[in-house]
């Protein structure tokens, strides 16, 4: 199906919805809040976006809003920074840690390429609401909402999220499939947690997180009994994933018991090497000497054959001369 956005004649900017962000008349350029040129996303996903032959050859030829919102359509299944198997972070800690993203690399994926393309064409108001409420694709609207997590000032996030906390369609946002999210639990997560994934969303200013959490509460009073209810599959998401958790902190349990074993494994490695070498070095001169006696009697044997042949060439002269002589007398 393609995008209704696509339709013969549609302008670049669609009439915005009357809904959306009721109020104040708002000028339709959109305020760019922190740098300007890297969108605030992490410098290794926007350094993979950047080389990314998709990104540079792929979406190089869409030159327009509606053709980006067509590729988002076809191309985007999930909403991780990285490709399913293509990042490995196994081992790393602290400023190299999974959620840092510093130190290994990935395939960057389609949605984030999207979403930096998005904003390279600098969309406008009315554009970005039309992206929040289409109806196609719960993936282009989850985008739209991203690109105001990234972009807009802090303050104004919760002007943007409010009316959509409580929508209940749902998208798997995890690479590979098995983590289903209602676009109201998606914007909870932005609102209330730095962390998505493998990355970092920009940091909202204490005062105004404080505030958001209170606006949080005054909508539910009563905590998540009052939140959208969580689905059969996100349950089953949360229990697996609680149960990774446990077995990841006992793997690392293990390693750092192992690593307290070091340096007693170490002597005991320097050992065994010892006398590893220690026995190679005694098969390697015991092969040494054995090719040396190998060729002193070779050079021997030679010598002796020599002397041999000289004596009998001795006697032979020796036994001829005789006879010259004996003849000769018996001629006189």
């Amino acid at each position: 199906m393609k995008s209704t956005y696509h339709d013969e004649g549609a302008c670049e900017e669609e009439e915005e919805p009357k809904h959306v962000n009721s109020g104040p008349k708002k000028s339709n350029i959109l305020p760019l809040w922190g740098n300007d040129r890297t969108m605030n996303l992490n410098p290794l996903i926007l350094t993979n976006i950047q080389s990314s032959h998709y990104f540079k050859v792929n979406l190089y030829e869409l030159k327009t809003y509606h053709e980006v919102i067509d590729e988002i359509y076809y191309k985007v299944a999930h909403l991780e920074p990285w490709e399913k198997g293509s990042r490995k972070t196994a081992g790393q800690t602290g400023m190299c840690g999974g959620v840092r993203g510093v130190g290994a690399g990935g395939i960057v994926s389609t949605a984030y390429c999207l979403l930096y393309k998005l904003f390279t064409l600098k969309l406008t108001r009315k554009q970005l609401n039309g992206l929040i409420t289409h109806p196609d694709s719960p993936y282009i609207r989850a985008l739209g909402f991203m690109y105001i997590r990234y972009t807009q000032p802090p303050a104004d996030l919760w002007d943007w999220y409010d009316e959509y906390l409580d929508d209940n369609e749902e998208l798997d946002v995890k690479a590979g499939g098995g983590q289903v999210m209602t676009i109201g639990n998606i914007l909870k997560n932005f609102l209330c947690k730095l962390e998505w994934f493998s990355t970092l969303f920009p940091r909202i200013p204490v005062p105004i997180q404080q505030k958001i959490e209170k606006n949080m509460t005054a909508r539910y009073p009563a905590g998540m009994s009052q939140k959208p209810r969580e689905s059969e599959s996100e349950s089953r998401i949360r229990d697996r994933d609680a149960e990774f958790r446990r077995a990841t902190e006992r793997d690392r349990t293990r390693l750092l018991d192992d690593r307290r074993r070091t340096p007693e494994r170490r002597r005991s490695s320097e050992e065994r090497r010892g006398r590893r070498n220690s026995e190679e070095r005694r098969k390697r001169h015991s092969e040494e000497r054995r090719k040396r006696s190998s060729e002193e009697k070779r050079r021997h044997n030679s010598s002796s054959e020599h002397h041999r042949r000289d004596r009998s060439k001795e006697s032979h002269h020796s036994r001829h001369r005789n006879r010259s002589r004996s003849r000769h007398r018996h001629k006189h």
